[in-house]
């Protein structure tokens, strides 16, 4: 039992040539997981491994609305899902590992309740345990809630949407691997006890994992770890490095001016070894050399962070880089902000957009919509390189997420604001914590659009060097702290608690200790970048751009609805070409959207006419419009007659209508019945009293 059901793990039975298969089943989610792995090595100088996350609509009993009638590229839940196995599992591949090696999950039944992504990390860990292919699990993956104050594990759907976090951990017997969270603002001391939580209620699933890979699983084929090429030249090799004035270099100004002096240091550092570059052997010596070089820089880079307390950019462990935000750098965006933070930038916008921007998602058969929308674009200029542009990678979709999961916390009830708001970082500069960035200029641009948030949010990225004891965590890390460092942990939210949190570990994991000091560190820098936040932009603006769209909110009878929409949509065309759109809802409620006020206001007017239901008492203005023996129609609005009766016009008898009305004629007139097909009986309000009031009419 795994929470409140069964978590049944099965293999032998399905794709039986693969080197790791196995079905997992939670209620009746299943998915099949295999793992195969290349035995021979590839040239590539990293672990080539590839996690498939593939949806089939037929495990939801759907055939895909795609042209072609069959499933496309994944989506973001699928690409999400990847990614959560894909860091859960490569930090335990043998260092030196080059063979190719893919692990695909394919969702084959799903109950809509008992959620895939965790399943199909749990999956690869029995997959690749049970196969042929090295690897130093098992782990486990579980998603922990919390509802009424209790931790759930593997909340259901449902469940979710009451949880006050939605956390997902990964990790060993040992220790945590990996955490991904979003959160209602909550105490990081909440968000440890989760974690530890889960890695408690994880250990019945690693041990039946062992169980399996002890019962059935494969011997693990042998592969020759790469030669140490460098055993013999890099002792001297370093040390000559190091006499040269590698720190000094390290400390360089700048990302491009550190890059260009590193690049001097390491020609002076192999001409001097290799002084005749087209003799025989002499590019391979330079490559080593060059491998050697780059081993020295993160050697004493993380000396120099563990020892002397010092980064390449002169900071300390605690330091968060000099941030600089200009607010509504854009006239015509309906919100903007330019958020820079060392050598860091992102430009963010908001747009205001109408129920018709709303994006609607085929989640395996659950059609939802979602009013809003972040984008994470990170161009190659951002980093001064030079590379080709296609679709999203799988880095900015997973970045954008957690900057969406970030912001969401934060935004207002759709009823108070009915706005779809979408949400854009574009990545201008990149030396670290991008996704970060954008947070914090995304919740920026909402303040400058008018979006009454309910706390400015912001995000930070920290790191870990740890050698043998020794560690030391690092606030707002550089793009190359995260590259030679052991840990990119992302904290983001408000003053008073986290929003959301994405942690990925190197190394085999880390203890609550290591994890409570990152937090309580992160929390430190976060409300100094808040502080710099409210310096440039101390509340939300009060009014919203003259260039958003305004939105007019009413609500009528749902058997009306009919009339507004008109034959074949008639009605609606003709309001909408007042200069407004028109959404209505199945409960009666109608927006009206229009960048002008007045084509706003003309038309709320209209739909509340069309719609209007006769009360007693009422009194309008109208005008004659037809004169028949027994009365007079008067227009009350367009759409709207009322029939002021012949014994009612006057108080002295009349013979005839027209000797008194005329069509065409300007009068008072009030609501004095409703029959009951919605047929208004009218008197002129000065005779009232004066005159016997006439029976109300019958349907």
């Amino acid at each position: 039992m795994l929470g409140s059901r069964e978590l049944v793990i099965e293999t032998g039975k399905l794709a039986k040539l693969v080197s790791g298969s196995v079905t997992v089943r939670y209620g009746d989610t299943m998915l099949l997981v295999t793992a195969q792995g290349s035995t021979r090595p590839s040239t590539l100088d990293f672990l080539p491994l590839t996690v498939e996350f593939e949806e089939r609509h037929y495990s939801v009993g759907r055939i895909p609305g795609s042209f072609q009638r069959r499933e496309g590229r994944p989506g973001e839940k699928a690409i999400l899902g990847a990614r959560i196995t894909d860091r859960q599992i490569r930090p335990l591949f043998p260092k030196g590992f080059r063979q190719e090696t893919q692990v695909i999950i394919t969702v084959i039944s799903a109950d809509q309740e008992n959620l895939p992504d965790v399943l199909g990390a749990v999956g690869a860990s029995a997959a690749l345990s049970i196969s042929d292919v090295p690897w130093a699990g098992p782990t486990a993956c579980v998603r922990v809630g919390q509802i009424d104050g209790q931790f759930v594990i593997n909340p259901t759907t449902t469940e979710i949407q009451n949880s006050t976090i939605d956390l997902v951990v990964a990790g060993t017997k040992e220790a945590v691997m990996m955490v991904e969270a979003g959160a209602h603002s909550v105490d990081e001391e909440l968000l440890v006890s989760a974690i530890e939580f889960a890695h408690k209620e994880m250990q019945p699933l690693i041990a039946l994992i062992e169980q399996m890979k002890a019962e059935v699983g494969k011997e693990k084929f042998e592969w020759n770890p790469p030669v140490d090429a460098l055993a013999e030249v890099y002792p001297a090799f370093k040390e000559a490095a190091i006499a040269a004035g590698l720190k000094n270099v390290l400390l360089t100004e700048g990302k491009k001016a550190r890059g260009k002096a590193l690049d001097e240091l390491q020609s002076q550092l192999i001409s001097a070894r290799v002084p005749d570059l087209t003799a025989e052997g002499a590019a391979e010596q330079v490559a080593l050399l060059q491998t050697a070089f780059g081993k020295a820089q993160k050697e004493e880079l993380r000396r120099m962070i563990i020892e002397d307390d010092l980064r390449v950019d002169g900071r300390n462990g605690r330091q968060v880089r000099p941030i600089w935000i200009e607010a509504t750098p854009l006239p015509r965006a309906h919100g903007s902000a330019i958020f820079t933070r060392g050598e860091t930038q992102v430009l963010g916008t908001t747009t205001l957009g109408t129920g018709r921007d709303e994006i609607l998602i085929d989640d395996l058969g659950t059609e939802t919509g979602d009013k809003f929308l972040l984008h994470y674009n990170f161009p190659p200029y951002s980093t001064g390189e030079v590379k080709r542009m296609g679709g999203q990678s799988r880095r900015e979709i997973g970045h954008g997420n957690l900057a969406k999961r970030a912001i969401r916390a934060i935004l207002p009830e759709f009823d108070d604001f009915p706005y779809v708001i979408r949400v854009v970082g574009d990545v201008l500069e990149s030396n670290g914590s991008s996704s970060m960035a954008t947070v914090c200029a995304g919740c920026l641009s909402l303040m400058d659009a008018g979006v009454p948030i309910k706390a400015p949010v912001a995000g930070v990225a920290m790191g870990l060097v740890m050698e043998g004891e020794k560690y030391r965590v690092l606030t707002d890390i550089l793009g190359s702290e995260d590259a030679l460092g052991d840990m990119d942990f992302k904290v983001c939210g408000t003053a008073e608690g986290v929003t959301a949190l994405q942690m990925d570990i190197k190394i085999s994991g880390i203890t609550p200790a290591v994890m409570r000091e990152a937090l309580a560190q992160a929390k430190e820098g976060r409300l100094h970048i808040l502080g710099k936040m409210a310096e440039a932009m101390p509340a939300t603006r009060p009014e919203l751009s003259k260039y958003s769209p305004r939105i007019l909110t009413t609500k009528i009878n749902p058997d009306k609805i009919g009339v507004i929409i008109g034959p074949g949509g008639k009605n609606v065309r003709e309001l909408e070409a007042m200069g407004a759109q028109v959404t209505i809802e199945e409960d009666g409620t109608i927006r009206i959207f229009s960048a002008d006020a007045a084509a706003a206001e003309a038309v709320l007017k209209r739909v509340q006419a069309q719609t209007y239901e006769g009360k007693v008492g009422d009194e309008f203005d109208g005008t004659v419009v037809k004169i028949a023996a027994f009365g007079a129609f008067i227009n009350l609005f367009p759409g709207q007659d009322g029939m002021l009766h012949i014994s009612q016009i006057s108080e002295q008898r009349i013979e005839k209508v027209e000797d008194v009305l005329a069509v065409g004629d300007k009068i008072r007139v009030k609501i004095a019945g409703v029959d009951d097909r919605g047929k208004l009986d009218l008197i002129r309000p000065e005779l009232e009293g004066k005159i016997k009031p006439r029976a109300p009419r019958r349907g």
